[in-house]
């Protein structure tokens, strides 16, 4: 790779040119939701309703509706990470816990504000099933953590977690070396010690969303996807992986300093 200027954001690499190799440490999709149709009963008062046969969804956003292929990746028993790219502008993440009767609907889009890309979130209850356990919610948790995320033999990246708001990334090995900037972040939990950790790049047009296992600190394991515009600043660039991690540090703060506490 040749040099590059790393003050010069005009010179980072593009999502596209990211995406080769990327997702060697990707898990293997699966098929328990073949055949099986969800309604969801969202929040805000809307609805999502999606059926799966054979690596294809079918879906109906509050009378939007679409049909096109998907991946799906077994998180935990019973909790399901779904991710489709429907059209130019638009992809969706769907945790769907079957166990528990609760889902998270996240809407990516892109649009002409900085971030380029936006997220919507809709947390859901399952229609059928008795919703049990802690409700799907933002979540502080992560705050203070710094964690290291190898997606392949040569992709390597170390995320700190700093606010609600806020996080910054490092590119530890692999084409963006020596890279890193400071970034908008969402957090949900999911499960007790599964999150839904997602970023928005204000320099390269893309957000990204990962489902992260943070149950066992020295073996974490996250499934996620990039999704915005490739070299050209035109084209949609959509592309799923994954990535094991282990927790670095973890920072603690005063009361009255605690970022968490914002």
């Amino acid at each position: 790779m040749p040099a590059t200027n790393l003050s010069d954001t005009s010179t980072w690499l593009p999502l596209d040119g990211l995406a080769p190799g990327f997702d060697a440490n990707k898990a293997a999709t699966v098929d328990d939701l073949d055949n099986q149709s969800f309604t969801l009963d969202c929040a805000d008062g809307g609805t999502f309703s999606i059926s799966f046969d054979s690596g294809r969804a079918s879906w109906n956003e509050d009378g939007t509706a679409g049909e096109t292929a998907s991946e799906t990746f077994l998180v935990d028993a019973g909790l399901f990470y779904v991710q489709f790219h429907p059209g130019a502008e638009t992809s969706y993440s769907l945790l769907l816990d079957v166990r528990q009767g609760r889902a998270l609907v996240i809407t990516s889009t892109i649009g002409d504000g900085l971030p380029r890309v936006t997220q919507r979130f809709r947390p859901a209850t399952i229609q059928g099933r008795e919703a049990h356990g802690e409700e799907i919610a933002p979540s502080t948790a992560l705050i203070g953590r710094r964690v290291q995320w190898v997606y392949s033999e040569e992709h390597a990246y170390e995320h700190v977690y700093l606010t609600p708001h806020w996080y910054t990334w490092q590119c530890l090995s692999g084409p963006e070396r020596g890279l890193a900037d400071t970034d908008e972040n969402s957090v949900y939990q999911i499960r007790p010690g599964i999150y839904v950790f997602t970023w928005r790049e204000k320099v390269i047009p893309c957000a990204s969303v990962t489902v992260a296992d943070h149950r066992n600190v020295r073996e974490l394991r996250s499934h996620g996807s990039l999704f915005g515009l490739g070299e050209d600043g035109k084209t949609p660039t959509h592309f799923t992986f994954g990535a094991y991690g282990r927790l670095l540090s973890n920072t603690v703060y005063s009361p009255d300093y605690d970022p968490a506490g914002q």
